[in-house]
């Protein structure tokens, strides 16, 4: 006979949750006959109740089957692999057995929940059946409670993998008062800022250093407290003590009712950028300031000559528009020379040996510059290995200045490199000379404006290749002469 509609069951279509709010289905497989109407009256006021004789029947969806012993005879050995599809849920199967076929199904137990012998109340008949949908219905449940959450600790596993995987840092905060502890950050956090698992539980303020900006700290500490997002572009410091720029946007998480519940953290390094825009803001000073007046200079000059002046007047305006001339060629080899040293690829794995091309910079310095006299220490047998891109080209920066800057007859410059803090090496280039001007260092870290402004672009130079390296540069000048130049530099930044 034809089966009513699917009831439910554990293997309904992957993702719907079965309903157990619908009557539970009983499936007779029974033979038509008197025993099968008593049966289907005695559960049909609890249960839906569908009979059958087709093999088939046992792949539809019901909440327990009943068989007699000629079903059982018949179809018993498709009911393990049938209990197997409806895993994880308890799926019953009840024999009914009597009169002559006891005997003929001893061995029913293996197979069935019940075995229920005929002749049987319908009262007890209605319990025990109902105790195994019970148990049925039971299963269910939990067994969806468990794909529910499988299906959300595979969302929670997506999204943190997600999150891990990201290309930019993430981090986890919980509010509080003064002081937002970490409770999660993704493996580009640790990347960026060198920093593990070690760190969970502790504020993020452990990035601030020095020369971190309070006021930008202060805008930061103000949006979080008042529960709103906030971007900004702060130096941080990394777990080796190097210098980063870092755009970073915090925002709150909230639940339902509106309460914070975390706050989430973005970081992104920015040095590149920051060095970039800082290079567009002097060379942007150079083209407007410095070239202009000397095209002005080499302008008027040009008209004094046109105006036929006397032999000492042309000589005195050729001088000028030659020395112009070679200063504006000294600006655009600063230009091509900072250009080339902060575009140049990175630097790899190996490094260089930092005393090498140091002893061979002093060679070259000697041949260059015959009367100046140069000195260099380093520790003993140490290569001082370092990767930091243009380093090299600062420090010959540095020492070229340190002379052509020095009017005296004989300058004499200070080298010296040795190995700092670990995984840190210290470089000082000291001369004597009339020192440099201190609007030439006060913009390095102060920015440039139309009245202070550095003259020596190679400041600048020495300047950005540190900052790319997230070391630290100083300029120490003295009133009575002598300047020391300090670079303070990770090996492999």
């Amino acid at each position: 006979m034809a089966l009513g509609p699917a009831g439910i069951s554990s293997d309904a279509p992957s993702g719907e949750p079965p309903d157990t709010d619908e009557d539970p289905r009983v499936l007779l497989f029974m033979r038509p006959g008197r025993d099968r109407d008593l049966v289907a009256e005695a559960l049909g006021d609890r249960f839906r109740v569908d009979s059958t004789t087709d093999a088939a029947a046992l792949d539809s969806a019901f909440d327990c089957c009943v068989l007699d012993a000629e079903a059982f005879e018949r179809v018993g050995s498709a009911i393990g692999p049938r209990r197997e599809r409806a895993a994880p849920a308890f799926l019953p199967f009840v024999l009914l057995a009597g009169g002559d076929a006891r005997k003929a199904t001893e061995g029913a137990w293996d197979r069935v929940d019940d075995v229920v012998e005929l002749p049987v109340r319908k009262r007890a008949l209605r319990a025990r059946i109902g105790n195994l949908v019970d148990r049925r219905r039971t299963s269910l449940r939990l067994a969806d409670r468990e794909r529910r959450l499988a299906a959300t600790v595979e969302e929670l596993r997506q999204k943190e993998r997600a999150m891990d995987e990201a290309p930019v840092g993430i981090s986890l905060a919980e509010p509080g008062t003064g002081n937002n502890p970490l409770t999660y950050v993704n493996e580009e956090f640790e990347r960026l800022t060198g920093y593990g698992p070690e760190i969970l539980g502790k504020d993020c303020r452990f990035l601030q250093g020095e020369d971190t900006d309070p006021e930008t700290t202060a805008a930061i500490r103000e949006a979080i407290d008042d529960e709103r997002p906030v971007s900004v572009d702060v130096l941080n410091y990394r777990a080796s003590g190097q210098k980063f720029w870092n755009r970073l946007t915090v925002a709150p998480i909230r639940d339902e009712n509106g309460d914070v519940i975390r706050f989430v953290g973005f970081q992104t390094d920015i040095t590149d950028r920051k060095i970039r825009e800082r290079r567009l803001e002097v060379m942007g000073r150079v083209l407007n300031h410095n070239l202009r007046n000397k095209m002005n200079l080499i302008e008027g000059y040009t008209e004094l000559l046109r105006s036929d002046p006397a032999e000492e007047q042309r000589r005195k305006a050729l001088d000028v528009i030659g020395e112009t001339t070679d200063d504006l060629m000294r600006i655009a080899e600063a230009v091509r020379k900072i250009d080339h040293t902060l575009s140049s690829p990175e630097s790899d794995d190996a490094g260089v040996s930092l005393r090498d091309r140091l002893s061979e910079l002093l060679s070259q310095m000697t041949d260059q510059y015959p009367d100046a006299t140069f000195h260099l220490s380093l520790p003993d047998d140490d290569p001082l290995e370092v990767s930091v891109v243009g380093l090299q080209t600062a420090i010959e920066e540095g020492v070229e200045n340190a002379v052509k800057h020095n009017d005296a007859p004989e300058p004499t410059v200070w080298i010296r490199a040795e190995r700092g803090a670990e995984g840190w090496i210290e470089i000082e280039i000291e001369d004597d000379g009339p020192g440099i001007p201190e609007h030439e260092t006060h913009v390095l870290e102060r920015g440039e404006t139309s009245l202070k402004h550095a003259d020596r672009l190679g400041i600048w130079l020495m300047y950005w290749v540190v900052s790319k390296a997230g070391g630290e540069f100083s300029v120490d000048s003295s009133e009575t002469g002598g300047t020391v130049l300090r670079i303070s530099v990770p090996t492999r930044p």
